[in-house]
């Protein structure tokens, strides 16, 4: 398959996609018109911060099945856009963690001591030692607006320099920030309390200019720092408050425009401290997102779990092994209902007994949902389905119970509208055999496979060798059956198991004897 990459990542990474028999396309710095033919043909998308991922790139792009960001930060990626479209969207959030926490660290301490100015100076050929009175960190307070990943890494770093930590994270338990030894206040008492302050959340448009006039105002004698994401501090602001003297100084690595134009008016200030995005740029690092990317790309190109998914559920690795059967199982039985139920519906209910309802099963319930809607010829996969359920009005829910009469585990998918339902049951046999257990309330014992017709007929004599003369006649072979009926003379079904499709002028031979109710075909061939 052909795997789009757009920004550059570490060769480690491009390695893994090839060795996995992909083909690797590079195509840096496209954009516009050429970014749209790239991505005509592509399976999978790697990018870094540099290229806008839109609705229209998703609609120029049918066959892909998942962007990777070689990295955290996803705000140039229309998540929105990619879910309708099916795609998913994964990052690397672990990759770059340390080296972010640690540039954090470095330019925590070049802004309170000055490092960069006090260079500048001497290679100009100036001893100014008189001139930059620093600042210690030992005894003052940190403030970290946002507790993620690199904010708690920081938080671990600096808490054992002497810094006492508060922090302000809408989004974590107190219990959390307690073990890291911050204590946990809305924004403003954690800006009132900080001699120094460092930005770790998303840019989002809660986020966007979150550190403004008046919150620097809070700051008043301090520093700020952000190596987070360029446009959560509004930077004619900042720069306006240290040349006024409100902070002392400043670090940032991320600005809202990059590269960060010539005429801003954060190079003026001289107590402003600029690198260019170097959060992440360790070797280390470089390696590690790309990788952890590239093998994100593969699994979900293999159609296998992807750990990092943002709009996908998605499982850990360990544990996919065990709800594996079941993703095809509820994909199935969700078919089956939906073909045998034949009206709209309004709501699906999945539930699960036995042993299998110790397990995080999101991906399964979200792989009934594509079962479901696949009939209905609704453009859906595991990926968005969640998102089409919500669209269309159906209620979705999922219910779990460890009892089960007969089954070590049992999977039902039941669909309905209004006071009408029916319900489909699945489990599996030794070696993760699928079966179809239970059809509306009657037992039955049938493989899930290619072609299946569902009789409703009397409990008569002679019904099922019609139905098999009507078939041979036709020269369809029944590959297996199972019969099931409430009593002796009531309602009898029957599920067979056929070689080759029922054409309907055969279908309405058979419901014209008057001993047969109903006959359906399901349909379980491809995707």
């Amino acid at each position: 398959m052909k795997v789009l990459v757009t920004d550059p990542i570490a060769d480690a990474g491009l390695e893994r996609l090839r060795d996995a028999g992909h083909d690797v396309v590079e195509a840096y710095e496209i954009e516009g018109d050429a970014l749209l033919d790239a991505v005509a043909d592509a399976n999978g998308l790697i990018v870094r911060s540099g290229t806008e991922v839109t609705r229209e790139v998703f609609e120029h792009a049918p066959d892909l099945q998942i962007v990777g960001r070689a990295g955290i930060g996803v705000d140039n990626i229309d998540i929105d856009a990619a879910t309708d479209h099916g795609v998913i969207v994964a990052n690397a959030p672990e990759g770059n963690v340390r080296a972010a926490a640690e540039h954090t660290v470095a330019m925590m301490f070049a802004t309170a001591r000055s490092i960069p100015q006090a260079h500048a100076r001497l290679t100009d050929g100036e001893w100014a030692k008189g001139d930059f009175l620093g600042t210690e960190l030992n005894g003052k307070t940190l403030g970290i607006v946002g507790l993620g990943r690199v904010g708690q890494e920081v938080a671990k770093r600096l808490g054992s320099v002497g810094l006492d930590l508060v922090a302000y994270d809408p989004y974590i338990g107190e219990d959390r920030a307690n073990q890291l030894g911050a204590e946990l206040v809305d924004l403003d008492d954690c800006l009132d309390a900080a001699d120094f302050v460092t930005v770790h959340v998303p840019l989002t448009d809660e986020t966007h200019h979150l550190i403004g006039e008046d919150e620097l105002a809070q700051i008043e004698g301090g520093y700020l720092v952000n190596v987070a994401r360029g446009g959560v501090v509004d930077e004619d602001a900042l720069a306006d408050a240290v040349d006024d003297g409100v902070l002392k100084g400043a670090a940032l690595d991320v600005f809202e425009d990059e590269p960060l134009p010539a005429d801003s008016p954060l190079l003026d200030a001289e107590d402003i401290i600029t690198t260019p995005h170097l959060g992440a740029s360790t070797e280390a690092a470089q390696e590690h997102v790309a990788t952890t990317t590239a093998d994100q790309v593969v699994a979900a190109l293999a159609n296998q779990p992807v750990l990092n998914a943002l709009n996908a559920p998605s499982v850990d690795e360990t544990a996919y092994e065990r709800i594996e059967p079941y993703i095809e199982l509820a994909e199935t039985a969700g078919k089956v209902a939906a073909q045998l139920f034949g009206e709209r519906i309004d709501r699906i209910e999945v539930t699960y007994a036995g042993d299998i309802a110790d397990e995080d099963l999101d991906l399964v319930t979200a792989s009934a949902q594509k079962g479901v809607f696949e009939p209905l010829e609704w453009n859906v996969n595991a990926v968005n389905a969640p998102r089409v359920a919500e669209e269309r009005g159906i209620d979705v829910t999922e219910s779990k119970t460890h009892t089960t009469e007969d089954f070590q585990s049992l999977l039902t998918v039941t669909v309905g509208v209004d006071d009408r339902e029916l319900s489909v049951s699945g489990t599996l046999f030794t070696g993760d055999e699928p079966r179809i257990v239970s059809i509306d309330g009657y037992r039955v014992d049938a493989i899930p496979h290619g072609t299946m017709l569902v009789a409703r007929n009397r409990d008569e004599p002679g019904v099922i060798g019609l139905i098999g003369t009507v078939l041979g006649e036709s020269d369809i072979n029944i590959a297996g059956m199972f019969n099931a009926r409430e009593t002796i003379g009531g309602e009898a079904l029957t599920v067979y198991n056929l070689d080759n499709p029922v054409p309907e002028d055969v279908r309405d031979d058979l419901v014209a004897d008057d001993r047969i109710i109903s006959v359906q075909e399901i349909d379980l061939n491809g995707d």
